[in-house]
């Protein structure tokens, strides 16, 4: 497909635009504007959930089928453990490497399973940075009053406190590790400003901040020799005689064969569900981010919170194809990267909160105010370019290198050209609600990273899911390593996953898909 024609709109449209002003939109605005485009809102993408700790909770189908599925493990199941540990970590990205990291350093006795390999997860691919109070200017008051904004007024205070309150430390303990932050002519600390923040406090790592900090993480982990299950998938959980958490049963998938862990504490760091492609939308997530955390914790018993909202990325590729859903970082559009209609207009303030910036990209494709290419795909352009016009050549290379790499795979220059980009699936806000510690409140069951719900209430601010992975598994993992040393290993069952089956054949779901997933089908075309 020839573009050029298409990108002499946005080429000759450029020194107009740089001297345009871009209006916030006034709160009854963006409500207005959210509700009549956002994906949230499309009344018949949801349905209430049956049966179980959230019966009657809307959340969107999708997600509905998976948390009212049907265990593969029969009921019937030997609980003879080939593993007997202190803690169990399920997860193997920054939650996960964070938990295991720090219940090792209490001295617990950990394994860490994860379903594909070590670090293979959304946070090695996170790009933006991490939100983090560093600057002189700045503070945690002010970070949480931006995140509390961002997340319309909806978060749970007691974890947002925690974590904007804790970043500092996270910082530091970071670098201690070797993690390289991107740093000023003086040596300090670089921050950029993120969407939806007042202030700059985003550390970046140029544009693979998420690469860079798996990358110290995993060699960490290695390193303590944290003993490791890679390619073992968790399909459900084991409990007591009082519902407490005792372990897991995992499935090793080269053989598939059954593991039975016994663990006095399990800590879920699932991720998201962004494979499960909701709404029918391209992801930016990893193949393993299926929602499996949801389902057992679900299963458990443990209810979740605010699982009607999702995160649609303003940024994702749709062109070329093989890019599609991946995310164009939003680093570009804080270096001042205007998004331009089909007719050369700037139409949203690029920095607003990334569920106004999606709402506005489709209202402009849903207006006929897009571009189309080949594929029949519609969006809005990223004038890329822009960046080493205002800055000076080269910048795109020194801030931006894994783009400019991961288009030129695909012979696309994005110093010379725009790039065509749409909302994404990338965020679930929602998930298992945990408590200050990350406990869940089936005991001895803890929840870290995407897989919680609760802190960035309605809408997550960029930069913030890094930090949350962080600090909470942090929290994690030093709660379960010393409730494991005061507490006892408790019987093995599946007590729960006899009384979840009964409850569905009471309300008659019968029909019930396999929950869960584990692996999407990789030839879906969303």
């Amino acid at each position: 497909m020839d573009l050029t024609a298409l990108h002499d709109i946005v080429h000759k449209s450029r020194d107009a635009r740089r001297l345009q002003s871009i209006q916030k939109n006034t709160p009854a605005e963006r409500d207005t504007l959210i509700k009549k485009y956002h994906p949230d809102h499309r009344e018949q993408a949801y349905r209430p959930i049956k049966f179980g700790p959230n019966a009657g909770d809307q959340t969107v189908r999708e997600l509905a089928s998976i948390l009212e599925g049907e265990s593969p493990i029969p009921a019937d199941l030997p609980l003879i453990p080939d593993y007997s540990v202190d803690v169990l970590v399920v997860g193997g990205g920054g939650a996960g490497c964070a938990a295991a990291l720090h219940a090792h350093a209490e001295g617990a006795n950990v394994l860490l399973a994860t379903k594909l390999r070590l670090v293979d997860s959304n946070s090695v691919m996170a790009q933006g940075g991490m939100q983090i109070a560093v600057a002189p200017d700045d503070s945690p008051v002010q970070h949480f009053l931006d995140t509390l904004k961002g997340g319309h007024m909806k978060n749970d205070h007691a974890l947002l406190k925690v974590m904007v309150e804790e970043g500092p430390t996270i910082a530091k303990w970071l670098i201690e590790l070797g993690v390289l932050f991107d740093r000023d002519a003086d040596g300090n600390l670089h921050v950029k400003k993120g969407g939806g923040s007042s202030k700059e406090r985003l550390l970046t790592c140029s544009d693979y901040t998420g690469l860079e900090i798996m990358r110290v993480l995993k060699d960490e982990v290695l390193n303590q020799k944290i003993p490791l299950l890679e390619f073992a998938a968790a399909l459900e959980l084991l409990s007591d005689e009082h519902g407490n958490c005792t372990g897991a049963v995992l499935q090793d998938l080269d053989n598939k064969r059954l593991v039975i862990v016994a663990a006095k504490t399990v800590i879920l760091a699932t991720g998201g569900i962004g494979r499960l492609h909701i709404q029918g939308f391209p992801t930016s997530n990893h193949y393993g981010a299926t929602g499996d955390g949801l389902a057992m914790a679900y299963r458990m018993g443990s209810p979740l919170v605010q699982i009607d909202t999702f995160q649609y990325h303003p940024s994702g590729g749709i062109y070329p194809e093989q890019l599609l859903g991946a995310l164009v970082t939003e680093g570009i559009r804080s270096e001042g990267g205007h998004l331009v209609n089909g007719k050369g207009e700037r139409f949203v303030n690029e920095l607003d909160t990334r569920d106004v910036v999606s709402s506005s990209i489709i209202r402009e494709c849903e207006e006929g105010r897009g571009v189309q290419v080949a594929s029949g795909r519609v969006g809005v352009w990223l004038d890329t370019p822009l960046l080493d016009a205002e800055h000076g050549e080269g910048t795109l290379d020194k801030h931006f290198p894994a783009m400019v790499k991961q288009y030129e795979r695909f012979n696309v220059d994005i110093r010379k050209d725009p790039v065509l980009i749409y909302p994404t699936l990338h965020y679930q806000n929602g998930g298992v609600k945990i408590d200050e510690n990350s406990e869940s409140p089936v005991k001895n069951l803890f929840v870290a990273g995407e897989a919680s719900g609760g802190l960035h209430g309605r809408n997550r601010l960029m930069g913030n899911s890094l930090l949350d992975l962080m600090v909470f598994g942090k929290r994690a993992g030093l709660t379960a390593a010393a409730r494991a040393k005061s507490d006892p290993q408790g019987s093995l069952s599946l007590a729960h996953l006899k009384d979840f089956r009964a409850e569905a054949k009471k309300h008659g779901v019968t029909d019930q898909i396999t929950s869960p997933m584990v692996l999407p089908a990789y030839t879906r075309n969303p």
